[in-house]
């Protein structure tokens, strides 16, 4: 297969890279590097910088590149930033998102898989998470994700699309090359490791009233290999399928706490990691987890590496190996937010000098980021 994944040098997009080049395939990387990482991207394959707000660039990368399926990891996902800049959400999340869906019309591209979110469920009335459950998003973040979706059911009514959704809360680990490293990091495992590192002082426990076990929320996880292998087979599953949007959950069917996660950590890392216990963030469902048994029917998708104590330890040892992360100088988020209005203005006649890159030449970033 010749894949572009667009936002494919994030977090996410990356492993699936990875997982896509060491199965055979050719692969092609969007990414406007605003996010994600150009270090991130594996030798074999080829980057190109721009955003996807530029559909006629978008259309020249799928012609140039004979493109035949697309993964879409490009988004903004911080839930506190959609709720103080909803129209940056939906700008970015959804517009872009049409203008991806366009390009792909254009050049006769109907295979896509997106990343999405189990936040589109909001605030679930049962645990584990179906897919046939009631969508009500509590925030932009997961209202824009699912908006999207929709435009991917109607484009494959409309135009003969093959589409799947995968829907997932919390992405942890790391494969020995790529890892995570946001900015700002708003994730527990992260977190938690940063603290294991002396990089913060401790980490906040919102609440211990909750009615679980322990009294901490219970969140989902899986492992960033899961993700990328669920990626793969939904690619594969788009291949020989009738036009179609299919929604497939990923989960452990378990979840693991706040407190658990903690523990963990300690004994994974054997550093002290002391947690505060603060009040709880209004909005916080005791449980969130999600039923994989669809994706594991249809896709024959299992996960393979997503023990707690696995997503810890790969997370640990890429951190150790990478203590300043892939080495780039970190922006503050109101200085990236800065560049990022000012090169919304840059002139199609500038977006059009952009160059594709192997991964030797320093490129400027166009549009929207990577997960």
């Amino acid at each position: 297969m010749r894949i572009l994944v667009v936002g494919g040098a994030g977090y996410v997009g990356s492993t699936s890279v990875e997982t896509f080049i060491e199965a055979g395939h050719t692969v092609t990387v969007y990414d406007n590097l605003s996010t994600g990482h150009r270090d991130s991207v594996v030798r074999g394959a080829r980057l190109v910088v721009g955003g996807m707000h530029d559909r006629a660039r978008l259309e020249r990368v799928m012609r140039e590149h004979r493109i035949e399926a697309v993964l879409h990891c490009a988004a903004k996902s911080l839930v506190s930033e959609s709720m103080t800049d909803p129209g940056l959400y939906y700008r970015h999340n959804v517009a872009a998102g049409i203008a991806l869906l366009e390009a792909m019309r254009a050049t006769r591209v109907t295979r896509i898989v997106f990343s999405s979110t189990a936040a589109v469920y909001g605030e679930p009335k049962r645990v584990p998470i179906a897919e046939a459950d009631r969508t009500q998003p509590i925030n932009p973040y997961g209202e824009s994700k699912l908006a999207f979706e929709g435009a991917m059911r109607w484009f494959a009514a409309a135009h003969g699309f093959r589409a799947i959704s995968l829907r997932y809360f919390n992405c942890a680990g790391a494969t020995e090359r790529n890892g995570e490293d946001h900015d700002p990091e708003t994730h527990l495992i992260p977190i938690v490791l940063r603290v294991a590192a002396g990089e913060q002082t401790h980490v906040q426990i919102f609440g211990q009233d909750y009615n679980t076990p322990d009294g901490t929320c219970i969140r989902d996880f899986i492992h960033v290999r899961d993700l990328a292998a669920a990626h793969l087979l939904a690619l594969e599953a788009t291949g020989e399928a009738d036009p179609s949007f299919e929604v497939y959950n990923l989960g452990s069917a378990a979840g693991f706490s706040v407190r658990e996660v903690i523990e963990a950590a300690r004994k994974v890392t054997g550093r002290a990691i002391p947690a505060r216990v603060v009040k709880r963030r209004a909005g916080d469902p005791p449980r969130l987890v999600a039923s994989s048994r669809r994706a594991r029917r249809d896709l024959g998708w299992s996960p393979r590496h997503s023990t707690l104590e696995q997503m810890l330890a790969d997370a640990w040892a890429w951190r150790l190996s990478h203590a300043a992360g892939y080495g780039r100088r970190k922006r503050r988020p109101a200085a990236r937010a800065a560049a990022e209005r000012e090169l919304e203005r840059v002139s199609a006649a500038d977006r059009e000098a952009d160059q594709e890159i192997e991964l030797d030449t320093v490129a400027i970033p166009v549009g929207v980021g990577s997960r």
